[in-house]
């Protein structure tokens, strides 16, 4: 990790002429894409593939994060860990998480210092890969059942929003939960919270529906992360627990070193999203 203290943050490369049914690729050739340097969101990407947060820390700090994972499961759903070094495992069968990832964030002492594509350089044999449920995983299912994805539709990432609603502690891990916002037509408000909720293992069912103050939301128009989205006449925000939760919280809790995904930007895997619905 040379030079850490003087890092700039990487711009997007575009090699690539965006194929025109990104949701046709598979998820190896949406990473190799990613590997290749090319940085957007992945809203979209890699049809009936579940889309993954990352949480990557020393081993040292490693048990704090499973066990605010354990005590947070709606922000926090672990789908599977990569053992100190581990570069690859079976839900990117052969594939790198320092490489695949179209683009990452890291953190030196809850300071966010970059927003790279490759974390190569910042690798060590002792960091551990937390990977996460993302709701991008359920946005086809929303979409197959008739309703609207508003990010999708407007072409942006998805808005994200710290709250006033406090995680459970563990460790030396604290924060607040961080939502994601999706407009939905009033009269389609429980067909989404039906269909969300048969997928537990990617954030489920939202966490809040309609006035945003009652989270500490001053302003939908200002999501912390992401970008904001036209809200249509008729439509009521619905919120969603994000898998940006952890990385909030490493703002807070201010690790010497922790490493994520930048949000919106995820790691696409090989799983599908029909292993993660239940009846």
């Amino acid at each position: 990790m040379e030079n850490m203290q003087n890092v700039e943050t990487s711009q997007t490369v575009n090699p690539f002429a965006l194929p025109a049914d990104r949701g046709a690729l598979t998820p190896a050739e949406a990473r190799a894409m990613f590997r290749s340097g090319l940085a957007v969101p992945t809203a979209g990407w890699s049809r009936g593939y579940a889309q993954a947060n990352l949480m990557i820390v020393p081993r040292e700090l490693a048990f704090d994060v499973l066990l605010f994972a354990q005590r947070n499961p709606k922000p926090c759903p672990i789908l599977g860990v990569l053992d100190a070094g581990e570069v690859t495992g079976p839900l990117l069968a052969g594939g790198d998480i320092r490489t695949d990832v179209p683009r990452y964030t890291v953190y030196l002492d809850g300071q966010k210092v970059a927003e790279p594509t490759y974390i190569s350089e910042y690798w060590r044999d002792d960091l551990v890969t937390f990977i996460v449920g993302c709701s991008f995983t359920f946005e086809s299912a929303l979409r197959e059942g008739g309703i609207s994805v508003a990010h999708i539709d407007q072409n942006v990432n998805v808005p994200m929003y710290k709250t006033n609603v406090r995680c459970e502690p563990a460790g030396s891990i604290s924060g607040p939960l961080v939502v994601s916002m999706r407009p939905i037509p009033a009269s389609r408000v429980a067909d989404a919270v039906r269909i969300t909720s048969r997928y537990p293992a990617v954030h489920g069912a939202p966490v809040h529906v309609g006035n945003p103050a009652e989270l500490g939301i001053g302003d939908l128009g200002r999501p912390d992360f992401g970008d904001p989205v036209q809200i249509p006449e008729g439509h009521i925000p619905v919120f969603w627990a994000c898998g940006v939760t952890p990385q909030a919280a490493v703002m807070e809790s201010r690790p010497a070193l922790a490493i994520g995904h930048a949000p919106g930007h995820m790691l696409i895997t090989d799983a599908r999203d029909s292993d993660y619905l239940v009846p």
